[in-house]
């Protein structure tokens, strides 16, 4: 017998934990699928630090009390809202604490198809082969699917190259030679980390320097400035607070300020350990070919020269593009009716696609709502907004 249910939540991360602890507030019929903070707990390096602040660094339950300021206090964690920065294993501990508390009935299963029926519901198969029936989806998968790798490295030897959401356990590099290509956190961190592990690793970015997040006393001028959980300026406090009035920006517009606003940067934590690995900065991927038991890159200097750099293994610290193709469980007969914009859902002001019932939250919806939606403190927003428009709906019904 195939069971049913109201809403069926996709990923248990931070946005997938947060809506269904409102959900539960409400006494709405849900079910969530997905390994509790998965993607922060296989995918990020040991040693990484949250880009996000203190106060920013949490998940959101309906009275807004779990915080991680809360959980450091009871557990005699070091804090601070803006002098700490907050360590992954503080981050997921407190992650996995907030999920037994709010949301202990989470399933690890993995979804493995996603359609519909003849009844405009949802048919949900699973890898463990249970098979439901669900009127609503919200699809909550996080960054898993969508890692970006430079074109040219995808013919190179598997073995030879990867992205960095692959490396949770760096020990495999120990005495090996390593170029990480990027210059945001995660190839910070990335570098740090196999710093510490013993690789031989050094740095290649585009870019002409690195950027720090490195905490300066403000001009008195800007005193006045509100604070939000991305920075300070009314321009960062419009992002966290109206993506709803962001969504009705021209989309090339939109399109623009995800692209730009809040670009990459490390932080302060890790900033001298980088600084002892070699630092190609100004330097861009050509080509790479496999040769002599080697990854040979080409790049291209900062002087207009080229020069070719051996190597071990490539990491490709190149950020997350959406893209609904990479989504593997939504079914053939599902995909042509799903409205997108260079890939990347259309979704209403409720989060719901051109498909009614089925929503995409998190970063799937940041080039409609904004830049907050890349970060922790999107989850706010969502679980509120998300919650208050599932409830209307199953009463109208």
């Amino acid at each position: 017998m195939i069971g049913s249910v109201s809403v069926a939540i996709i990923g248990a991360g931070p946005y997938g934990l947060s809506i269904a602890a409102h959900l539960q507030a409400r006494g709405i019929e849900f079910r969530i699928f997905g390994r509790p903070m998965h993607s922060w707990r296989a995918s990020m390096p040991p040693g990484m630090f949250l880009k996000s602040e203190g106060f920013a660094s949490r998940l959101y339950d309906p009275y807004g009390r779990f915080t991680l300021k809360r959980f450091c206090a009871e557990k005699g964690i070091f804090y601070g809202d803006t002098t700490a920065p907050v360590s992954l294993e503080t981050f997921v501990h407190y992650g996995l604490a907030f999920q037994e508390q709010f949301v202990p009935h989470v399933e690890e299963k993995m979804l493995v198809n996603l359609g519909r029926s003849s009844h405009d519901q949802y048919i949900l198969q699973f890898d463990e082969g249970e098979t439901i029936l669900a009127a609503r989806v919200v699809t909550a998968v996080g960054i898993c699917y969508f890692s970006h790798l430079p074109a040219g490295l995808a013919h190179l030897p598997p073995d030879t190259f990867s992205h960095s959401s692959e490396h949770n356990d760096l020990s495999r590099f120990k005495g090996r030679d390593v170029s990480v290509i990027g210059g945001g956190a995660a190839a910070l961190d990335l570098v740090a980390s196999l710093h510490d592990a013993g690789a031989h690793v050094r740095l290649i970015t585009r870019r002409s320097g690195l950027r720090f997040n490195i905490p300066t006393a403000q001009p008195w001028w800007k005193q006045w400035y509100p604070m939000s959980g991305l920075g300070g300026g009314w321009r960062y406090q419009f992002y966290e607070r109206a993506p709803r009035l962001f969504r009705r920006l021209p989309r090339e517009l939109r399109a623009c300020v995800v692209r730009t606003a809040l670009g990459p940067a490390g932080g302060l934590a890790v900033k001298d350990r980088v600084e002892r690995a070699p630092l190609l900065l100004g330097h861009s991927l050509r080509s790479a070919e496999f040769r002599d038991g080697l990854v040979r890159l080409r790049l291209l200097c900062h002087d207009g020269e080229e020069c070719t750099l051996p190597t071990d293994h490539v990491i490709a610290a190149t950020g997350y593009r959406v893209d609904l193709r990479r989504l593997n469980f939504l079914s053939k007969s599902l995909r042509p009716e799903l409205q997108s914009i260079d890939f990347m859902p259309v979704l209403s002001s409720d989060f719901q696609s051109s498909l009614p019932g089925l929503y995409f939250v998190g970063l799937s919806s940041a080039h409609t709502f904004g830049p907050v939606m890349r970060f922790l403190v999107g989850a706010r927003y969502t679980a509120r907004r998300l919650t208050r428009h599932l409830d209307r709906a199953i009463q109208q019904r």
